[in-house]
């Protein structure tokens, strides 16, 4: 995003008065809304360079939205997009990360938590990558490529996977709090505020890549998380 104008934010909902009511809340807070009312119609704008945030609906006409999160992430592999749904079940939640989705909000929500998420969402993808390799049990992951490999395996991370185990490897042997990771992995200024499930679900997710080594993250009941 160029640093003289404002974060242009795509609205993939069907729904003809969310969508505008969306739309008038983005421009209220000083971004620049588009939206689209189909999933093609959807995934054709969110190609679009452009296009610096995608807030996508599941249910939507023509095309889901988690097929369309899994081919703008094709696309775009460094596009922020946050799925807008009541589906809020932890199935659905886990598919959308599969899909390659950032962040969720559950419906009905609060247009400020929502401001907040896609405000934070911006902050990471314009904040420099870590670029150095570093160790991470017997992986050895790679910030800039997006992977991670051992002896046995390779698999792809998202921007999001890498960066948690990048603060995970620089918090060795300290026990890590969700609320923590809200604010140092996903930009949350407030996270304190705010209930997801969204720290849990790319967890889980980044453990069943990791396979074997995935109890390297472990669980410290009722405090967080510690690796090492």
């Amino acid at each position: 995003m160029a640093p003289d104008r404002s974060p242009r934010v795509l609205v993939v909902e069907d729904e003809p008065s969310l969508r505008g009511a969306l739309l008038d809340a983005l421009a209220a807070r000083g971004f620049e809304p588009c939206g689209a009312a189909d999933g093609d119609e959807g995934l054709r704008a969110g190609r679009d360079a452009a296009i610096d945030l995608v807030i996508l609906d599941v249910m939507l006409p023509r095309r889901n939205g988690f097929d369309v999160c899994e081919a703008l992430r094709a696309a775009r592999p460094r596009l922020p997009i946050l799925l807008l749904t009541a589906r809020g079940a932890e199935a659905d939640v886990l598919r959308g990360f599969r899909a390659g989705a950032d962040d969720y909000v559950t419906k009905p929500f609060s247009l400020a938590q929502l401001g907040a998420r896609l405000e934070a969402l911006l902050r990471r993808a314009g904040a420099p990558p870590d670029r150095e390799p570093f160790a991470f049990g017997p992986w050895r992951v790679d910030p800039q490529a997006l992977v991670a490999a051992c002896a046995e395996a390779r698999v792809e991370l998202t921007r999001r996977e890498a960066d948690l185990l990048a603060f995970f490897a620089r918090e060795r042997g300290r026990i890590v709090g969700r609320r923590a990771l809200l604010r140092e992995v996903w930009g949350l200024e407030h996270a304190d505020r705010i209930e997801t499930r969204t720290v849990d679900m790319h967890l889980a997710k980044l453990r069943k890549k990791l396979g074997p080594a995935r109890t390297l993250i472990e669980t410290v009941r009722g405090e967080g998380y510690r690796f090492g």
